[in-house]
C-alpha cells in the first residue's frame, strides 16, 4: 500500500536529476517539500526552473540543521553522504531513505535490479527491450534514462520497472526487494568513496539483502567476489560464465548461448561484440527468463540490439584504422574488459579525474596489446608512472589534441581506442560530453590530412 504523503514534511537532499524528480513527486503526492544543496543559488538557477513551482522551499549554500529536525522525511540523492545534519536525524528518529527506496514504495509492479561496476547500462537496456518484445508493460529507469521517481504515474500499472543501480543508490534502501537482481561485476572504482574494494562490494551486495526464496538474482560467476556472495542469499541464484558451465545458469556451449538449460541463439548472432558484451548478453538473458520472457524474444533482442553510446561505440574508420569510443570506460576493470576484446594493435587515449584507482593491473595488457598510450587529465602523471614503462607512453594537452595525435601515429589495422579508466569532471560536463567531444574530434579527421601525413 501506497504511504500517504499529504501534509507530510520532507527534506530531499541534492539537486541533481533524481533530487528534483524526488521533490516533484513528493510536492505532487500533497508534502511539504525543502530541498536543499550545498552549491549556492546563483549556481541553482536552471535547477530551481526544474523545479516547476515555487511551493517547494529552495535552501541552497549548505544544509540547515533545522530542515532535519523539523521534518518527518529525509530523502537523500544518490552519492550524498552521510552529512552531520543527516546523521543527527536518524539519531532523533527521522527516517532517512534514498530516491529508489521513494520510487520503490510509490510503486505496485515487479522489480529487476542491475547493478555492478561495469556493463549496467547494457543490461538494463537489453532486459528492458526483451521484456518489451515479451508484450510485458516495462518502464525502464534508474541510473540510465529517467530517474526512477521522474514520473511517478508511470511507475503504477506495469508488470515490470527494470532499473539501473549504483553502489550509492543501494546505500540508502529500507525495503526495496527486486524480483529478479543482478550483480555483473565488482573492480575498482569510486575508492574516493569506499575505504576498500570490500566496503564497495557490500554496497552492491545489499540489492539481495531484501529478496526472499521465489525472487532471482543471477551472478558473475567468473568473479570471485561476485560468486562469493552466492552463498549469503535466500534466493534462487543463476549463474553465468564465460569459462565455465554452471548448471541452471547461462553459459556457452558448441558456441550456442544456453540459458537456464534452453538454447538462445548462436554467439556470432549476438550484434554488440566482445568478451564483456557476451557476458551482458548472458546476463540479461538469465534475467529476462527468470521474468518470463520466451527465449524466441530474447534472441531477437540480442540480434537486434546495436549498443550504446560511449560503450565501445564505433564512430568510423579511416585509412584501414578504426576510431571506437569508450567513455563510459571509467574504471580499471572497464578498460581490461575492452582491450582484451581486440586482436589488432590498440592506441589508447585514457586519463581524466582519478577515484582512487590502483592503474597497475593494466601494465601486463598494455605491454602485450598497446602500442601507444595517450594521456590526458589530472591522472596523467599518476598513469604515466604506473603504466609507462608498459608501453610507449606520450601526453597531450586536450582531447582534440590527443586525437590528432593518435590519428598521426596510427597505421591501417590499428585501432584508436578512447577508453579513459577514469571519470571526466576534471575536463568535461560528464563522461557523455567527453564521448561526443571524442566523436567529433575524430569527425574533423580527414582523409586528405590522413594521406598528406603518410607521404
Amino acid at each position: 500500500m501506497q504511504p500517504d504523503f499529504t501534509g507530510k514534511r520532507v527534506t530531499v537532499v541534492g539537486m541533481a536529476r533524481s533530487g528534483i524528480a524526488a521533490a516533484r513527486a513528493l510536492h505532487a503526492l500533497g508534502a511539504i517539500v525543502t530541498i536543499t544543496d550545498n552549491k549556492p543559488l546563483d549556481q541553482l538557477a536552471e535547477q530551481v526552473r526544474r523545479l516547476g513551482t515555487a511551493e517547494i522551499v529552495v535552501e541552497a549554500g549548505g544544509h540547515p540543521e533545522r530542515i532535519f529536525i523539523e521534518t518527518d522525511l529525509v530523502v537523500l540523492s544518490p552519492g550524498v553522504p552521510k552529512i552531520a545534519p543527516v546523521l543527527k536525524a536518524q539519531r532523533h528518529g527521522v527516517k532517512v531513505i534514498g530516491e529508489l527506496e521513494l520510487g520503490w514504495l510509490l510503486s505496485d509492479a515487479a522489480f529487476a535490479g542491475i547493478t555492478g561496476t561495469n556493463g549496467k547500462s547494457t543490461v538494463t537496456t537489453l532486459v528492458g527491450l526483451m521484456l518489451l518484445k515479451a508484450g510485458k508493460r516495462t518502464l525502464v529507469a534508474g541510473n540510465i534514462g529517467n530517474a526512477l521517481t521522474e514520473d511517478v504515474p508511470a511507475l503504477k500499472h506495469k508488470d515490470w520497472i527494470v532499473v539501473e543501480l549504483s553502489s550509492f543508490q543501494l546505500e540508502d534502501i529500507e525495503t526495496f526487494r527486486p524480483a529478479v537482481a543482478a550483480i555483473l561485476n565488482v573492480t575498482q572504482d569510486h575508492l574516493d568513496r569506499y575505504a576498500t574494494i570490500e566496503e564497495y562490494s557490500e554496497a552492491k551486495a545489499r540489492i539481495f539483502m531484501n529478496q526472499h526464496q521465489d525472487d532471482v538474482l543471477v551472478l558473475n560467476y567468473d568473479d570471485p567476489l561476485v560468486r562469493a556472495m552466492a552463498v549469503r542469499t535466500r534466493s534462487r541464484v543463476v549463474g553465468f560464465s564465460r569459462l565455465e558451465k554452471p548448471a541452471g545458469g547461462a553459459y556457452v556451449d558448441a558456441d550456442q548461448l544456453v540459458v537456464m538449460d534452453q538454447r538462445i541463439c548462436g554467439v556470432d548472432e549476438i550484434r554488440i561484440k566482445g568478451v564483456h558484451n557476451l557476458e551482458n548478453a548472458m546476463a540479461a538473458s538469465a534475467m529476462a527468463m527468470a521474468a518470463g520472457c520466451p527465449p524466441e524474444h530474447i534472441a531477437a533482442v540480442l540480434r537486434e540490439f546495436p549498443g550504446l553510446e560511449h560503450r565501445l561505440e564505433f564512430v568510423r574508420e579511416m585509412n584501414g584504422v578504426s576510431y571506437i569510443n569508450d567513455s563510459k570506460g571509467t574504471n580499471v576493470g572497464a578498460v581490461v574488459k575492452s582491450v582484451e576484446g581486440f586482436d589488432r594493435p590498440v592506441i589508447v587515449i585514457a586519463g581524466g579525474y582519478d577515484k582512487g584507482s590502483d592503474f597497475t593491473p593494466l601494465a601486463g595488457l598494455f605491454r602485450e596489446k598497446v602500442k601507444l598510450l595517450v594521456l590526458i587529465g589530472k591522472a596523467a602523471d599518476k598513469m604515466a608512472k604506473a603504466l609507462g614503462s608498459s608501453t610507449e607512453t606520450v601526453f597531450a594537452k586536450t582531447l582534440q589534441d590527443a586525437v590528432q595525435l593518435a590519428h598521426d601515429r596510427a597505421s591501417a589495422g590499428d585501432v584508436v581506442l578512447l577508453s579513459p579508466a577514469c571519470a571526466s569532471f576534471d575536463m568535461f560536463r560528464d563522461f557523455e560530453d567527453r564521448g561526443r567531444q571524442f566523436k567529433e574530434a575524430v569527425g574533423k579527421l580527414t582523409e586528405t590530412t590522413a594521406m598528406s601525413r603518410k607521404q
